[in-house]
């Protein structure tokens, strides 16, 4: 499988940009191109998936393990022409100050992948040879395809580039990308602003190639193909929503094995679009049919369901028209108390407390499933990857279940906890304690951690059969 990795010398290099615009370009060669995103992130993938049309899956050191990324990167490169895999953070960062745990290098190591290592070339000249030499020298071990350099300011400063890195190095310069304001990407609190809310089309696609084009070296593309792993991957890439932008009636191709399989309702719109491809996945290969509805837009949910998973996303952005729809908020909170089983994570957890509060001080009543109350704050109240045990038996598992995942959010509970049952002990990556997460009310699990399913497989598997357990329950 042909595959680069694209990793920045640091955050803020332009690797997403970049990492977009090569997958532009390969599109347009007419190849079908698989984008990968290594850490946890959930928005660069939908814009990976905006450009490339195939559904970007997480690819991460510590949430999963090394055979458990290799087979997610085979199931879905092996049917691509090219694989695309954008880094986190700079190349060496990763877990440890001294260590490549959770690296971008680590990553490209443990798929056999050359690495493009972007540099932001502003108010650079000689001085970015030493910045490369000190990269390519760093870990012999790591193969380094060549440098692109951002930001280049004219053709006379690309070629003072090109010869102080090549003079010091040897190491190929493979483009030279000017800046182009037409083709930034919009962010605010968590991070960019979602492929859902965008305004890309294929016009911007375009422009993308184009930009990609008119910098890149003659010798990029023979360059840069390097041949990454292969392992068995026993199961078809599925189908997923994010492949396109009609949320409502997102196209079904599961895998049923079941003539009457459970279904699982899933919220999927501009609100909520915060899901690891993987964990859909997993919960079709269960045998679960999943039914995709928009918070936004439905008034009621899906017919006949059985479950209900209501992932992360924006929820304080829309929450006064999520608050609006009272009748699908009605029969979220009836389907809730029905017996059911639910779970809900971070945005969707929200969701079914009593109210959030946005950045502008309004609140706005939600589904009252869960008694709190959710509060914007200025600054991020909690950041960084979490394993979780539970104490009890969940729909995601019985006492003792272990997953990984990861937490980001600015909101805060305003309502004490007191009456709710905490279920999951939370340790972060250095193995220290965390407050308690994890609420359980009946059948229906919320929490502010969104786990990935491909840490634990079990798990999705339980969650199908306790929504199969409870099927018969009325609403």
């Amino acid at each position: 499988m042909r595959g680069i990795v694209v990793a920045g010398v640091s955050s803020g290099s332009g690797k997403t940009l970049i990492s977009l615009a090569l997958m532009a370009w390969f599109a347009r060669k007419g190849w079908d191109v698989q984008p990968y995103k290594v850490g946890p992130d959930f928005i660069d993938p939908g814009h990976h998936c905006l450009v490339t049309g195939r559904t970007s899956h997480n690819l991460d050191g510590w949430m999963l393990s090394r055979p458990v990324n290799r087979k997610i990167f085979c199931r879905y490169g092996s049917s691509a022409d090219m694989c695309v895999v954008e880094g986190v953070m700079g190349l060496f960062d990763g877990f440890s100050p001294t260590g490549e745990s959770g690296s971008t290098a680590e990553m490209a190591k443990w798929l056999g992948l050359p690495v493009l290592l972007v540099v932001d070339a502003r108010s650079l000249a000689r001085s970015a040879a030493a910045l490369v030499k000190g990269y390519a020298e760093f870990d012999p071990d790591l193969s380094l395809a060549g440098v692109l350099f951002n930001r280049v300011g004219s053709r006379s400063h690309a070629a003072i580039l090109q010869e102080a890195v090549h003079s010091a190095t040897g190491l190929p310069c493979l483009g030279f990308l000017p800046h182009d304001p037409e083709l930034s990407l919009p962010s605010r609190h968590l991070g960019l602003v979602t492929a859902q809310e965008s305004a890309w089309d294929q016009k911007k696609v375009e422009q993308l190639a184009d930009w990609a084009d008119s910098g890149l070296s003659s010798h990029f593309e023979p360059t840069v193909c390097g041949c990454g792993c292969m392992e068995q991957a026993e199961d078809p890439p599925p189908f997923s929503p994010s492949s396109g932008l009609s949320f409502s009636t997102a196209e079904q191709t599961d895998r049923e094995t079941e003539h009457d399989p459970v279904r699982i309702a899933v919220a999927w719109d501009e609100a909520f679009c915060f899901y690891y491809g993987e964990n859909l996945r997993l919960l079709r290969q269960a045998g679960a049919r999943l039914c995709f509805f928009s918070p936004l837009r439905d008034s009621v949910l899906p017919d006949g369901v059985d479950g209900l998973y209501l992932g992360g996303g924006y929820p304080e952005i829309y929450a006064a028209r999520l608050s609006q729809n009272r009748s699908l908020l009605t029969d979220v909170a009836r389907l809730a108390g029905s017996g059911k089983a639910v779970y809900a994570e971070c945005g969707g957890f929200m969701y079914l407390m009593r109210s959030i509060c946005d950045g502008q001080g309004e609140v706005h009543p939600m589904a009252g499933v869960f008694p709190l109350d959710a509060v914007m704050g200025e600054r991020f109240r909690a950041l960084g990857y979490r394993e979780v045990r539970t104490l009890e038996r969940t729909p995601l598992g019985d006492a003792g279940t272990v997953l990984r995942g990861h937490e980001f959010h600015y909101s805060y509970l305003r309502s004490e906890v007191d009456g709710l049952q905490s279920v999951y002990r939370v340790r972060d990556r250095r193995g220290e304690q965390r407050d308690p997460q994890g609420f359980l009310l009946d059948n229906v699990l919320g929490s502010y951690i969104h786990v990935h399913f491909g840490s634990n497989p079990e798990s999705a598997g339980f969650f199908v059969s306790q929504c199969w357990a409870t099927r018969g329950l009325a609403d």
